[in-house]
């Protein structure tokens, strides 16, 4: 469009030199209807191109930094929120979310883009993430914020969630049955910013470099073809 203006300017002063007064009148008129009709065409074909369609799972696998860490690795996921889900209280602090009684679950809001990656690859490494046959806990983290839990926000989500559920169960694919909630997804509050993007922020602290980092080592194994490069 810059290169377009630059060739009309030329064209202008070209005209106005060489050409009367109403010669030059009269192709500046033609010229200008060509730039609008030209502008306008680019605008729908802008206004048509597809928009890339973004879509949410929430997920709560125990500690959200290490959930974060761990979404936050694959090919089509944009963005990783840390927050709570599932409780009673609105707009909670992560002190009281700790107390246990606010009942919810320390939960990421995984945004993604279908086109890259789909529920279900998202529910495999759900299911990988974590061990979703402990109840209300993972690891040494113990309470009901640190239980597994799907939120589902549609019945297609809803659908997936429990039939690879019963599926896994079925196939003996843990030595446990899985407790893992399936939930729908009613509210979510974002947890406080010194929590997002937490372990690349913080890789050095202690919790980060013994329990998160191993934990990220094997997931990325596992996922080693759909990791981002």
């Amino acid at each position: 469009m810059i290169i377009l203006l630059n060739a009309m300017h030329v064209f202008y002063v070209s005209c106005y030199r060489y050409a009367s007064y109403k010669t030059y009148m009269l192709y500046m008129k033609k010229i200008t209807c060509f730039i609008a009709v030209l502008l306008t065409a680019c605008f729908s074909v802008l206004a048509s191109a597809p928009k890339k369609v973004l879509d949410t799972a929430t997920f709560a696998t125990g500690c959200f930094w290490c959930t974060e860490a761990k979404f936050q690795q694959l090919k089509g996921v944009e963005k990783v929120i840390s927050g709570f889900s599932g409780g009673h209280v609105a707009n909670p602090s992560y002190e009281l979310v700790c107390t246990g009684t606010t009942g919810h679950a320390e939960a990421c809001n995984i945004i993604y883009d279908p086109a890259k990656i789909t529920y279900d690859e998202l529910l495999a490494a759900f299911f990988v993430a974590h061990d979703p046959t402990q109840l209300n806990r993972q690891g040494n983290d113990v309470g009901t914020q640190y239980r597994s839990a799907i939120f589902y926000h549609d019945a297609r989500q809803k659908q997936k969630a429990q039939y690879y559920i019963t599926k896994l169960n079925a196939e003996k694919a843990y030595k446990d049955p899985i407790v893992t909630q399936v939930v729908p997804y009613k509210a979510f509050y974002k947890a406080e910013d010194y929590h997002q993007n937490y372990f690349n922020q913080n890789g050095s602290q202690p919790y980060c470099k013994y329990v998160i980092q191993p934990e990220l080592e094997k997931f990325k194994k596992v996922f080693k073809d759909k990791l981002k490069q």
